[in-house]
């Protein structure tokens, strides 16, 4: 089978690469508004950068219309946001802020999404989260140039927080105890531990 992109619907280009490109990665992003309200929300397109500096990249796509979502115009407002990753036991969470929320909503108090205070930079980073990467933007750009769909956001990394219980007993991380939430196509999800892949389905 040949799928020409040329001929298939934005919507049916994202349905074809994120059932392909799997897993993802999800960033759940923590940041504050210029009006001190606080945000939370999750994006799959997400991944690393590089170590030197250490640099994230996630990327919010528009809403339809065009206009920013609230993490979007936050970091463009504050230059800080914190990139938090989930386990399996905060998936419900997760899901439930990814909802369409009003402007001016709190997530965190929303979903009953606990907060807890960084060290470095404003926003709060998700309490009980695997590891919380607090950043400070290096780069926004929108993406493509001359007709945006998203805009790429370039983090640097200033801190991160990890789980104790992540670590072994000479205090270094232990790869067989990080068990994070990933992506799949559809509303399909899974997990880098023994657990099975599982469905949540996107909130109204």
């Amino acid at each position: 089978m040949l799928i020409n992109f040329a001929d298939v619907k934005p919507a049916q280009a994202y349905a074809w690469m994120a059932s392909l490109i799997v897993p993802r990665p999800i960033a759940w992003v923590s940041t504050i508004g210029a009006d001190g309200v606080r945000n939370l929300a999750p994006f799959s397109f997400f991944q690393m950068v590089t170590s030197k500096p250490p640099t994230l990249l996630v990327c919010p796509l528009l809403q339809r219309g065009g206009a920013p979502k609230d993490t979007l115009a936050n970091i463009r407002a504050t230059g800080e946001f914190v990139v938090n990753l989930a386990g399996p036991a905060q998936a419900q969470a997760l899901n439930a802020t990814s909802s369409a929320f009003e402007a001016g909503v709190d997530e965190f108090a929303a979903c009953g999404v606990d907060p807890a205070a960084s060290s470095l930079v404003a926003p709060p980073r998700v309490a009980g989260a695997a590891a919380s990467f607090e950043c400070r933007l290096a780069r926004l750009e929108p993406y493509p140039p001359e007709a945006p769909s998203c805009h790429l956001v370039f983090g640097e990394v200033l801190a991160v927080h990890v789980d104790d219980t992540l670590l072994g007993p000479d205090g270094v991380l232990d790869p067989g105890k990080v068990d994070l939430l990933f992506r799949m196509g559809g509303d399909w999800y899974g997990s880098t531990g023994a657990q099975a892949n599982f469905t949540l389905s996107r909130p109204a």
